[in-house]
């Protein structure tokens, strides 16, 4: 899915882009995506903590440093900065950039559920963008992949409710996730990340519970939902940790206000941008989480009709979290900015 438009689009732009977090995980995809995409990037300014600085990391064939997060970034005059450093560092710095003039793009979920700032998926509300949006806020992996099916089918057949259970790999904790899971695989001490072991395990809880019972990464799946397609869908979730190094999955009920037929779901489906069907059961064939590695699409599959209740269908969502729930998205949006002359 990189980016499909010619340098020509964007020759009235010379930008200026930084990366806060440039070392994580996701900070590191995001350059990987940047290349990628082929964006009219003059200079890509790595950002990163004290622990990180003077790190050189690879971007376009050349060595660029880390630098610090500091006030004398704000003199440099960056347009877009992609945030990736948790919410601490979005709440306290993403305010300082947008009022030096630049655009800021929000991984962490510090700005999402804010009233006066946007949550983006390009696909799907890109168009709600304007010149006046300064911070942008990206939103949860696993809110993304689903809002990607759940799109298409919504403006077709409207949807009621959703149902669903998620397996989240553990790169969506981060690096001491994976390093647990690894240490204990490998039957060393470890620091863990998690209350329980994970290697041959699977922990019904993905971040802290709530009051009501749910944890804050089921009710992201409500709220985010609602605020990017339809304010009216009922949304519950279940959300699991699997022994799985990166690519979410996800079993997903829809109930409709209307009937559909199969075929018309996969059509509609197919046409759905950024998604890829994978499903031919008889050959084996479905979403898989090696399937997703290191890809842009969301990969949908076991469509199914639900037999036990009326104008519903049941499927299975796969992708890679670090990309299109993360660094692709980020880099969408940054790309959607430029195209559409919204900076």
């Amino acid at each position: 899915m990189a980016c499909k438009y010619s340098i020509f689009d964007f020759l009235i732009y010379n930008m200026k882009i930084a990366i806060i977090g440039a070392t994580g995980m996701v900070g590191k995809e995001m350059i990987e995506v940047l290349s990628n995409f082929k964006l009219p990037i003059s200079n890509l300014i790595l950002v990163a903590s004290e622990k990180s600085l003077n790190q050189k990391l690879l971007f376009n064939g050349k060595q660029l440093t880390v630098q610090p997060l500091n006030q004398k970034l704000l003199d440099q005059k960056i347009d877009i900065a992609l945030f990736s450093a948790g919410s601490d560092v979005s709440k306290a710095w993403a305010p300082k950039f947008s009022k030096a003039g630049c655009k800021v793009i929000d991984n962490s979920s510090y700005w999402r559920m804010s009233e006066g700032h946007k949550l983006i998926i390009p696909e799907i509300n890109g168009k709600q963008l304007s010149k006046k949006d300064m911070i942008i806020a990206n939103p949860n992996c696993s809110t993304i992949q689903l809002l990607m099916v759940l799109a298409p089918l919504h403006k077709k057949y409207t949807i009621k409710r959703v149902v669903l259970s998620t397996y989240q790999a553990v790169s969506g904790t981060g690096k001491k996730a994976i390093d647990q899971l690894q240490q204990e695989q490998d039957g060393a001490l470890v620091d863990k990340a998690y209350p329980h072991q994970i290697y041959q395990n699977i922990l019904p809880q993905c971040d802290e519970f709530t009051d009501n019972g749910y944890t804050k990464e089921e009710m992201k799946l409500t709220n985010e939902t609602r605020k990017i397609l339809d304010k009216n869908i009922d949304v519950v979730a279940t959300a699991v940790r699997v022994p799985v190094i990166r690519g979410h999955s996800e079993s997903v009920n829809i109930e409709f206000e209307h009937d559909f037929k199969l075929k018309e779901v996969r059509q509609c489906l197919h046409e759905g941008p950024g998604l890829v069907i994978l499903d031919n059961p008889h050959k084996n064939v479905y979403p898989m989480p090696l399937i997703s590695e290191k890809k842009d699409d969301v990969f949908v599959g076991r469509i199914r009709r639900d037999f036990t209740k009326k104008n519903c269908i049941q499927l299975w969502i796969v992708s890679d979290n670090l990309r299109k729930g993360a660094a692709t998205n980020t880099v969408q949006i940054a790309e959607y900015l430029i195209r559409n002359k919204l900076l």
